[in-house]
């Protein structure tokens, strides 16, 4: 059975975070494990606090899981510090695992942050070198990038700025674009676009930790990079169009609406 790890934050409603991350590995088949780094309170409405998870705790679950099983993919979120940017980068530097899919989580979806604003140059140094696939929306893309976007240019000259960061692969997430959700992936010579509906719910909690979750999945089962990620966005898309609603908020993308009958399931 193919194996895949998150390193990411603790989302107690269910719909972000590893929570999100574990069903989207139980959707492909792959057995998941995880590294918790933050403990978020939050819910469809609000965070309502974060607290850290020490570096050393957050080392030594990264060493318990590759004493014993090594994960044939690895997908990285929500890293709030520069402490803890660099107790993974540690990590990552010992056991050079393969897959690696990040995730640069900023901001939950009503605008909280969940990254110090002075850790930014420690993403770019000490995590992006490590990462086959980075993941942003247009938010975190301009935060890194240090440019405006706000076209589909602009995604693919941000996508060439980030690649010189030592990305292999970055994929710019459209999302927040009108029209058609339309997704930049580079690969250091030339674009892919890929476009699907815009799909009109209010449910998006947990859409980018999906969406990333579902590409290390592919990865893990051994499709390419491109093939990867456009099982990636096929999922999500339709995750997001069976999404349920759940909560008084931005509801939750539903994971295994692969497994419900047509007839059962609810938008």
């Amino acid at each position: 059975m193919k194996k895949a790890l998150t390193i990411a934050g603790s989302d107690c409603s269910g719909g972000a975070g590893i929570q999100a991350d574990l069903k989207t590995f139980s959707a492909h088949g792959v057995y998941g494990m995880s590294v918790i780094v933050s403990v978020v309170a939050e819910n469809t409405v609000r965070v309502i606090d974060v607290e850290d998870i020490s570096p050393r705790i957050i080392q030594q679950q990264i060493d318990a899981v590759f004493e014993d099983i090594t994960p044939d993919s690895v997908k990285i979120g929500m890293l709030s510090n520069a402490k803890a940017m660099e107790a993974v980068s540690d990590k990552l530097h010992e056991y050079r695992p393969n897959n690696i899919v990040i995730d640069p989580v900023m901001y939950a979806k009503n605008g909280y942050p969940l990254m110090a604003e002075d850790a930014i140059d420690a993403l770019i140094s000490q995590i992006l070198p490590f990462a086959d696939v980075l993941t942003p929306n247009l938010l975190e893309a301009e935060r890194i990038a240090k440019m405006g976007i706000e076209t589909v240019y602009d995604m693919e000259q941000a996508a060439k700025v980030i690649y010189q960061f030592g990305v292999k692969y970055p994929l710019i997430k459209g999302g927040h674009l009108e029209g058609d959700a339309v997704d930049v992936l580079y690969d250091g010579q030339g674009f892919t676009h890929l476009v699907s509906e815009r799909i009109e719910t209010k449910n998006t909690h947990g859409t980018g930790c999906t969406y990333s979750s579902a590409i290390a999945s592919n990865l893990a089962l051994g499709f390419d990079v491109k093939e990867a990620v456009r099982r990636g966005k096929e999922y999500i898309t339709e995750a997001i169009r069976w999404s349920k609603d759940i909560g008084q908020g931005h509801g939750p993308v539903n994971h295994f609406y692969q497994f419900e009958r047509t007839s059962e399931r609810v938008r």
